[in-house]
């Protein structure tokens, strides 16, 4: 059920044009059932047994993408589209009217005003684009739930409805998939829009029933858990037929699969 949706005729025109783009889509789509890496940080490893590498989008030269892509690996490319982060080199590109709190336990990081899109989508744009050029199959924009959190701006279900379409429309324009990171509360209005679910200790929280609609839709749900035990969690995400790993916070080399 479709819930607070959008506020104008303008707005569902868009909603449902990009809903169809995505039935039609020729970019990859992952299917439950794939073995999967995520690692940000250290030296990467590219001989792990799995058919996806996530990675980071700026640290990730062109060349390590196309060696993986030699290996037969696909490759998600992650950035962060809802938050600042001081290090990135497209920094100085966020006025500091978007810049809000920082984000709780990651120095140097704050949330963005996801309401001006004028200014958002350029920047997110050119992410996405440099995503593409680099090799990347995928996109996997991180902190898009900013409406659920203290981000000291006034931000809606709606706007970050509009926010997260905007930017699927973008990869699937430039024949990327992507994903939906973590979100919970917009899935059921979301999944028709994005080719896979990322997800962060949905297990831990007790709410990884809200990631179901991605499966029954033929889309996997890639997720990590830091805090527990694959003991813990694995026999449930394998029973639901999701891709999880165990992985430590710093998201290295190491990993634990469930499957």
């Amino acid at each position: 059920m479709l819930k607070r949706f959008f506020l104008s005729i303008m707005t569902c025109t868009f909603v449902w044009a990009s809903w169809i783009d995505v039935e039609a889509a020729g970019w990859w789509k992952p299917r439950p059932g794939t073995r999967w890496q995520i690692q940000y940080t250290g030296t990467l490893r590219t001989s792990v047994d799995v058919a996806v590498y996530d990675v980071d989008l700026f640290d990730t030269s062109k060349s390590r993408i196309k060696s993986l892509h030699s290996k037969g690996k696909k490759v998600i490319c992650y950035f962060s589209a809802g938050s600042y982060e001081r290090w990135r080199p497209d920094a100085m590109r966020f006025p500091s009217a978007m810049k809000g709190k920082e984000l709780d336990g990651w120095p140097g990081e704050q949330w963005l005003d996801i309401r001006r899109l004028d200014l958002l989508l350029p920047i997110m744009a050119d992410r996405i684009k440099l995503a593409a050029t680099k090799g990347c199959d995928a996109v996997d924009p991180d902190n898009v739930d900013g409406y659920t959190n203290d981000t000291g701006f006034s931000l809606r279900y709606d706007h970050q409805l509009a926010y997260n379409i905007a930017l699927a429309d973008k990869a699937h324009s430039l024949g990327l998939a992507i994903s939906l990171r973590n979100d919970i509360e917009q899935v059921q209005d979301l999944v028709g829009f994005f080719d896979f679910g990322v997800n962060e200790e949905c297990f831990t929280y007790e709410e990884c029933e809200s990631l179901l609609p991605f499966i029954r839709a033929g889309k996997p749900v890639f997720g990590i858990e830091y805090a527990l035990s694959t003991s813990r969690f694995c026999s449930k995400a394998n029973q639901m037929n999701f891709d999880f790993l165990r992985k430590r916070l710093n998201l290295n080399a190491w990993r634990r699969s469930c499957r």
